[in-house]
């Protein structure tokens, strides 16, 4: 089983080497662990995943190698949340049991019902209308069928249960899936170069032992503070087809806000044009001349856009081809004078990778960044960071 434990894991492309397999062997002879499943699962789970984005990956192998380990069904009592039984009492009494119920009194004491007729089974079921088991037409167990209902361990069958009793829930940590704030950090981290710059405000705790063992008096140091000296330009498309994703945007603007301490930001429309604002509110009031940010800003600053890059193609190759002005150059004229003007120039998507040849500006926009556009996922926005990194001797 063991050794089935590690095809699985390299087959769905985590690193099982043979060195952490005698690792995992040696801990559980020197019983490190307590001999449950559950201290073996977080056992395992430490000595073989080194990245976080594949814990979803790792439960899904466990789960198919070690089929129930986990389960607490029929070893220790487990509450049944009382909006679970709820839902099922709502959806699954007929009119005249519902009347039944009724007599009861308020949904405290339904629930207590509910709660004993749980309490009541003592061992295995099949086929019925009731109990927890399997077969029949309960809405509790597997192997079954009810329009609605909570699947206890098994497989699924006909996709109709609204609760699943064993589902694990890591999907915002796969690779494929979009960021949260906490993983966009995560990834953003790539790109930290750190230096000591400015005053001299922190204590240099070494150099003043050192000096003051010297000197035979206290003789304090100080230092300018350490912090990432990454410069970077963060443009954000904003309003229209970039609705859906405001969230995701927020999570990376504080993520990038956080992380860097020279960060500028601007926000554009479709496509970079003349200018630019940092005020939606009042973008047509204040706004920053693109050719300004040009001239102000120095050829060693990073460069994100973030837009789905979803428009009509005139927008990039047209004067007068924006919606919303009639722009006197064209977009790719902008776009072109920024990844000229900044190596380090990246574009983030987040419209999935394989929706992009569907569209003519997202290819467009793509080959204007010199072929750097990627989505915005964990992996896409990893290797961004990655190639920003390598432009101008990051």
């Amino acid at each position: 089983m063991f050794f089935d434990f590690i095809d699985e894991l390299r087959a769905a492309g985590i690193q099982a080497s043979f060195k952490e397999h005698l690792t995992l062997l040696e801990a559980l002879d020197r019983d490190v662990i307590e001999q449950t499943p559950e201290a073996f699962y977080y056992l395992s789970r430490a000595t073989f995943v080194k990245d976080e984005g594949l814990l979803d990956r790792f439960d899904q192998v466990f789960n198919k190698v070690f089929k129930g380990i986990l389960t607490d069904y029929g070893q220790d009592a487990v509450d049944i949340p009382e909006d679970w039984l709820k839902a099922v009492a709502e959806k699954f009494l007929t009119p005249e049991e519902m009347a039944e119920i009724e007599k009861l009194g308020d949904w405290d004491k339904i629930m207590e019902t509910l709660k004993e007729r749980l309490a009541e089974q003592e061992k295995k079921h099949e086929g019925g209308n009731k109990w927890i088991g399997t077969g029949g037409t309960s809405p509790f167990g597997n192997s079954g069928f009810n329009p609605e209902g909570v699947r206890i361990g098994g497989e699924s069958k006909h996709k109709k249960a609204i609760k699943v009793w064993e589902k694990r829930e890591f999907a915002n940590l796969d690779n494929t899936k979009e960021l949260g704030t906490r993983n966009i950090k995560m990834a953003l981290r790539r790109l930290r170069r750190f230096a000591r710059e400015g005053s001299a405000d922190e204590l240099d705790l070494d150099a003043t032992i050192d000096g003051t063992a010297k000197q035979g008096w206290l003789d304090i140091h100080m230092r300018p503070e350490r912090h990432n000296a990454v410069k970077l330009l963060l443009f954000l498309d904003v309003g229209g087809s970039m609705d859906p994703f405001i969230k995701l945007c927020e999570e990376l603007f504080s993520a990038a806000n956080s992380e860097f301490k020279n960060l500028e930001f601007f926000y554009f429309h479709n496509c970079l044009y003349e200018g630019v604002w940092k005020d939606n509110k009042r973008r047509w009031q204040e706004r920053t001349n693109t050719w300004d940010i040009l001239h102000k800003y120095g050829h060693d600053y990073k460069v994100i856009f973030v837009g789905d890059a979803a428009m009509s193609p005139y927008e990039i190759t047209h004067q007068g081809g924006s919606v919303e002005h009639m722009n006197e150059e064209a977009g790719a004229v902008w776009m072109q004078r920024v990844a000229n003007t900044y190596p380090a120039t990246v574009w983030l998507n987040p419209v999935p990778e394989k929706q992009w040849n569907y569209s003519q500006s997202t290819k467009m926009l793509k080959q204007l960044v010199n072929d750097r556009m990627y989505p915005l996922t964990l992996d896409g926005l990893d290797d961004a960071m990655r190639e920003l990194s390598r432009k101008a001797g990051a």
